[in-house]
């Protein structure tokens, strides 16, 4: 699953999720360095028979250290490894094949 939430009023795609991702991970992100990686829809990972859109971003790496508010843990996820069955559908489904080459960036 990916730190994420819902915009604050007046906040655009970009700042909710510099926002979100100091919340849950207590990492601060540089604004000017994201770059959009799509639009997606998905079934919500923790609430069966929802639907979830998110606006995904791609950021140069950073360091966490350990998770913060909302975050159950942290995994890293090699893109030339087979998915764990566990992975949120948005992720599974749309952003680590775009990641990989294995699906054409929208």
């Amino acid at each position: 699953m990916l730190p994420g939430g819902k915009p604050d009023r007046g906040e655009n795609a970009a700042q909710t999720a510099v926002r979100e991702v100091c919340e849950e991970l207590s990492v601060h992100l540089e604004p000017s360095a994201l770059r959009p990686l799509g639009v997606f829809r998905a079934a919500a990972a923790n609430e069966p028979g929802f639907e979830v859109e998110s606006t995904v971003f791609e950021h140069p790496s950073v360091t966490v250290s350990q998770p913060a508010a909302e975050i159950e843990e942290l995994r890293w996820q090699s893109l030339d490894e087979p998915y764990p069955t566990d992975l949120a559908p948005l992720l599974a489904e749309h952003v680590l094949p775009i990641l990989s080459g294995n699906r054409p960036r929208p």
